[in-house]
């Protein structure tokens, strides 16, 4: 007979109560959402104007790789349009970033030192939640479909057909890389909690997303081992399109990115949870 205060009754009650907490959270998005598209409505020159500077700038990177070719017909192992889809996948990763959590990672310094973070703290739902879904950057979905259709052309030029099997490991690997970027600048950002202002490395690991759409190839000692292990910026676009090129010979370099977005994260989480523990309100 199992009573009402028995092991198995509370775990179960705990498990209940968990879910019905899981199951505000799509609804909380979901309004996130609306907001997020309210916004965007109410500024729509803002929006065009972003979007049009990010095309541009997608534009010139694009450019830069024509010019390089003309003085050579490969880097390490890349061909041309082997370069132009790595690219293309470098700006679609950095985008899906920049739409869903950029905006957020840059704007905690400013939770924090103006005591607003207090709001968050109060609330009936995971701080870390609320602090990097607040914001949804739509212009940022509209560049993401660029950058794709970059690649669906570079493939179209090297007349490659990947599978269903290299395109959802391609998706799944882009969702480590968004974590890894996540990560990395949600970190950046919680040094705020001992700094004036952390918007300057936040910034700084930004800066270093131009190395994503570099080949791996084109580095090597110290500089590739930092650039994989320490800050896998080399990681998060090269592997994604090494699976749909076939270049890769096994799946570690694949199982490193996975790896690396949870440790990652991990790390993330272990800081977050340290700088709650001795935050104080910029208001008290």
């Amino acid at each position: 007979m199992n009573a009402l205060g028995s092991p198995a009754s509370s775990s179960g009650g705990r498990l209940r109560a968990l879910g019905r907490v899981c199951a505000h959270y799509p609804d909380l998005y979901a309004s996130l959402w609306r907001n997020a598209l309210t916004r965007e409505l109410g500024f729509k020159a803002n929006f065009l104007l972003w979007l049009v500077v990010e095309l541009v700038w997608f534009g010139l990177q694009l450019s830069f790789i024509s010019v390089i070719y003309l003085h050579t017909e490969s880097i390490g192992d890349w061909s041309k349009w082997q370069v132009v889809m790595l690219v293309g996948a470098s700006h679609f990763i950095q985008q899906l970033f920049q739409a869903f959590l950029l905006a957020n990672c840059a704007q905690l310094s400013d939770l924090v030192h103006t005591g607003r973070m207090d709001f968050y703290l109060l609330l009936p739902a995971n701080t870390r939640f609320l602090v990097s879904a607040r914001y949804i950057d739509l212009g940022g979905f509209v560049s993401a479909a660029s950058g794709l259709a970059v690649m669906i052309y570079a493939a179209g030029q090297m007349h490659l057909m990947p599978t269903l099997t290299q395109m959802a490991a391609f998706g799944a690997l882009c969702v480590a890389a968004v974590i890894i970027h996540y990560s990395i600048m949600f970190l950046m950002a919680t040094c705020s909690f001992w700094t004036v202002r952390a918007q300057g490395l936040v910034m700084a690991y930004y800066n270093l997303f131009s190395l994503t759409r570099i080949p791996d190839s084109a580095f090597s000692g110290a500089a590739r081992a930092v650039f994989t292990l320490a800050i896998p910026v080399l990681l998060v676009a090269n592997v994604p399109v090494k699976v749909l090129l076939g270049k890769m010979d096994s799946f570690f370099e694949a199982g490193l990115l996975l790896v690396m977005s949870l440790v990652c994260f991990l790390i993330s989480s272990f800081v977050w949870r340290a700088a709650l523990r001795r935050y104080s309100s910029a208001s008290s």
